[in-house]
């Protein structure tokens, strides 16, 4: 794992207690592309189940996903597809 998908995960780990919690890599799909910085962790998939998100929708459970993630979106994070469950 690089040091964008560590972070990702430990955040999302602190803020959620997750019950599930995958944290795919997809950059290397998107080399080349326009978002692609050549760090090889630009493009994430998050796959996160908690206790929390049973009482959310699923708009809400994303935005608190993008909120644990606020500053690696705006600077190190192109893209993040999130699969949210309760």
């Amino acid at each position: 794992m690089g040091e964008v998908q560590d972070e990702i995960e430990l955040r999302l780990r602190e803020n959620f207690s997750p019950t599930k919690l995958v944290v795919t890599n997809d950059s290397a799909k998107h080399a080349g592309h326009m978002g692609d910085d050549g760090s090889g962790e630009s493009h994430f998939t998050v796959e996160i189940e908690c206790a929390l998100f049973a009482t959310m929708n699923r708009v809400e459970r994303q935005r608190a996903v993008n909120r644990a993630l606020a500053d690696l979106l705006e600077n190190r994070i192109h893209a993040l597809a999130i699969k949210a469950g309760a």
